[in-house]
């Protein structure tokens, strides 16, 4: 199956993952697509099996007379709970020229070059759009379906040299936890590569160190016709911790290497009330600097009011990988060496988020991501570029046959 038709297929599968979920994986429907990529790596001739948890892993055993560092690619099939990912209605704008593109004539809404500019990168491309009202999917069922095309051309050129390459798909990357039961030992590979980023050329082997920060606030309810000096209300008291965090680091005003503290979710009444937000940082020190800001503010408030007015739980999610793969620079290095053959300048920075590579490094399996030619993720302004999503899947072959030369 040719590689546009494969995403096209992907897209409509509805694989939105929930972080309200207390199964694994968190929603039914992604099974659907896992038990079919399965399916479709047996039909190839490819062994592979899926696990209770939903984790598809196969492996196309080398071809060479040597010994060469075994790769594992990576996927996720889940979209974000950001925006519905049900009946997807993607279409194919040919050659782009610029300006605004209608999604959807019935609500009025447009893909606006001078809300997303990286559109203008793409003159002469074709585009792959929503109606508007859906995301795409291109994350990642992009690198699902780039990875998925890379095995087919593998079985059918057995004249495409390569040492042993392991097939992974994960569900709940968007939720965080998609590597939570996963067996490493399974996988048997010395290094891997998600296909998981976004403009073609993209490198990344740095991320967030990332917390969550669960906080409940309890009020004293009284009526409000004799409260006076008697009642407190949780709502205030929530608004006050909020209020004591450093204005600079929201996320709305942050960029590049800077953390933030955002606010996920509140909701209460006078009596109780729950706040969840997330804590992120590149730097380790600045990162656990913001975790002793949140404690410093619940000792504060409960010092202030006299009883345990505030409740949190802070637990960390995932780490930067860097710490690990400033250890594999020369196979990072040859990832940089394909995508500059392949006439794009390699573009390294920070990923303000995180991956499945991020925690399956520190697993012991060293896992940067690669761009896979899809923009604006999470939301019904999520496209993809053809000719992007063409040269992943060609800088990934030549990775795979420069790890021959190792």
């Amino acid at each position: 199956m040719e590689l546009l038709e494969r995403f096209l297929k992907y897209v409509t599968y509805d694989t939105q993952s929930d972080s309200n979920s207390k199964t694994y994986p968190s929603t039914d429907k992604q099974l659907i697509l896992l038990k079919d990529l399965l399916k479709e790596l047996n039909q190839m001739g490819i062994k592979a099996d899926m696990d209770q948890y939903g984790y598809v892993i196969g492996r196309i055993p080398s071809n060479l007379d040597k010994l060469v560092p075994s790769l594992a690619l990576i996927a996720h099939v889940d979209t974000s709970p950001d925006a519905s990912g049900k009946n997807v209605k993607a279409k194919i704008i040919k050659a782009y020229q610029g300006g605004r593109l209608l999604l959807n004539e019935e609500k009025e809404i447009y893909l606006d070059p001078k809300q997303f500019p990286n559109l203008l990168d793409k003159i002469d491309d074709d585009l792959i759009v929503t109606d508007g009202t859906t995301l795409l999917g291109a994350d990642d069922k992009l690198g699902v379906a780039e990875i998925m095309t890379i095995a087919e051309e593998l079985q059918e050129h057995p004249e495409i040299k390569h040492g042993d390459i392991v097939i992974v798909f994960t569900p709940d990357e968007e939720v965080g936890t998609g590597t939570e039961f996963i067996d490493i030992k399974k996988i048997n590979a010395d290094f891997a590569f998600t296909l998981d980023g976004s403009k073609v050329g993209e490198i990344a082997y740095e991320n967030f160190n990332a917390a969550s920060a669960h906080l409940t606030f309890y009020g004293r309810s009284v009526h409000p016709g004799s409260a006076k000096n008697k009642l407190i209300n949780s709502l205030d008291i929530a608004n006050e911790f909020y209020g004591l965090l450093p204005k600079n680091l929201k996320a709305e005003l942050t960029e590049d290497y800077e953390g933030f503290n955002h606010l996920v979710s509140q909701s209460g009444t006078v009596e109780k009330t729950t706040m969840m937000m997330i804590i992120r940082n590149h730097d380790k020190l600045l990162f656990d600097k913001q975790k002793a800001d949140f404690l410093n503010i619940q000792n504060f408030i409960n010092k202030k009011y006299g009883f345990h007015a505030c409740d949190l739980q802070i637990k960390d999610s995932y780490y930067n990988m860097v710490e690990i793969l400033k250890n594999h620079q020369s196979k990072i290095n040859i990832a940089i060496e394909a995508i500059k053959e392949h006439g794009f300048e390699p573009i390294i920075e920070p990923i303000r988020g995180g991956t499945d590579g991020a925690r399956l490094s520190f697993m012991g399996l060293p896992c940067p991501n690669l761009g896979t030619g899809g923009y604006n993720f999470h939301g019904p302004f999520e496209y993809a570029s053809v000719k992007e999503m063409y040269m992943a899947k060609e800088i990934v072959k030549s990775i795979i046959y420069k790890f021959t030369q190792l």
